[in-house]
Parts: C-alpha cells; structure tokens; sequence
C-alpha cells in the first residue's frame, strides 16, 4: 500500500484480537497512520467493513483482506491508476485462482469488465478471482446502504420472532453482484502472473513460510 502512497488505515478487529495493535502500533514500523475499529456484528466481512463508514464515506478505498498475501508489488498502484482512467466506482484486481470453491470467480466481458460474481462454486470454467480492490465513496455508500436494508431486515425478522443468528453469512461477492445488478461502474486489473495465498488456515501458514523462503 505504502507504494500506492496510502499512508492512512484502519484496521478493524473482533474482541480478543489485541495482538494486532500491539504489533502494529501506531504504524510507524510500516510509515503510515494507523487506526483500530471494533467488529460489530459477526454475519460477514461486508457488515465488519461498515464499521468504518463514518471515517471514509468520502475517500477513495484501498482494500486488502488481512489473511491473503500476494506478489505484485504494485498492484495497488495499478488498481488507483485504472480507477483514475475509467471513472470506475470499484477497481477488482484478479488473479489465477487454483481452488476457485474456496473464492470469488469473476465473470467478465470481452474489455474486462465484470458480468457477475460467483461464491465459491464447486465447478466453474472461470479462471480469476478478486483478491484487492480499489473503490470510490459511490460504491461505499452503496455498500453502507446494501448493508443497512439487510440489517433493518434481519431487525424484523427479530421483532417477528426469528433467531437474527440463523442469518446467512454476506460476503462481500454478494455486494459486488449487487453492485453489477445496480449498474455501477466496476473494472477489473488483470495479474495473470500474479500470484496469492490465504493464510486463514494452519497448512496454509506453513506454505507461506516457504513461500517467504523462496523469495
């Protein structure tokens, strides 16, 4: 990100994750302004990213997921100059995915731009998913109001007497599908020879160290 120039981020946590702000700190050790938000409720990265919404509803986003890592060094920078072109309202950099039911696959047009998003199928002739993303304060608020008419919902359903727990998880795929349902302008950067790991996973946190070795 520091490459992109971004020298301002927040980082938010569930409770108990206090590690992270004592490792990061203030942000010094990566030259950037670091800041610390709580998770609300648990139903999905989309609802966790909300969080944030009065502290960027007008910035331009640059956004990573905290357990992937990935090698290009510039992407964020390529991701910032597509949107500084097109005008998009959200930039997805898309990279091969070589186990496409564990991510969102892209389908995309001729030029690239995105037809829709695919959740983690157990087959697919799609090739690439989205791993960082680069978005304006239209698609945000789009995101903040997607968010607030599924919760006003979920608040009925409680009223009515429905357990709100039994909810089903909202990926941010599903924001994104919605986004494309809505006619919002959304472009793609392709890293065909890019590469990436979620380390969400103990086995996947050992191919990291070896991944890092071989660096």
């Amino acid at each position: 990100m520091r490459l992109a120039d971004v020298t301002k981020a927040y980082i938010i946590l569930r409770k108990g994750k206090w590690d992270i702000p004592a490792y990061f700190g203030d942000g010094k050790m990566a030259d950037m302004h670091l800041a610390y938000l709580m998770m609300d409720v648990p139903f999905g990265v989309p609802y966790t990213l909300d969080q944030a919404y009065p502290f960027i509803q007008d910035a331009t986003v640059v956004f990573g997921f905290p357990d992937i890592i990935f090698q290009t060094d510039d992407a964020f920078l390529q991701l910032l100059s597509r949107q500084a072109e097109s005008d998009a309202d959200l930039v997805l950099g898309l990279f091969p995915a070589h186990q496409p039911h564990k991510v969102d696959m892209v389908e995309l047009d001729a030029n690239g731009r995105v037809l829709g998003i695919h959740i983690k199928p157990a087959r697919t002739h799609l090739r690439y998913t989205w791993t960082i993303a680069v978005w304006t304060s239209r698609f945000t608020r789009f995101m903040h109001e997607y968010v607030e008419a599924i919760q006003r919902t979920n608040d009925d359903r409680n009223l009515a007497g429905t357990d709100a727990n039994k909810q089903q998880e909202l990926f941010v795929g599903d924001v994104i599908q919605a986004a494309v349902h809505n006619d919002m302008r959304i472009d793609t950067v392709l890293f065909a020879d890019g590469t990436f790991l979620d380390i969400g996973t103990p086995e996947d946190m050992v191919k990291a160290v070896h991944w890092n070795d071989q660096e």
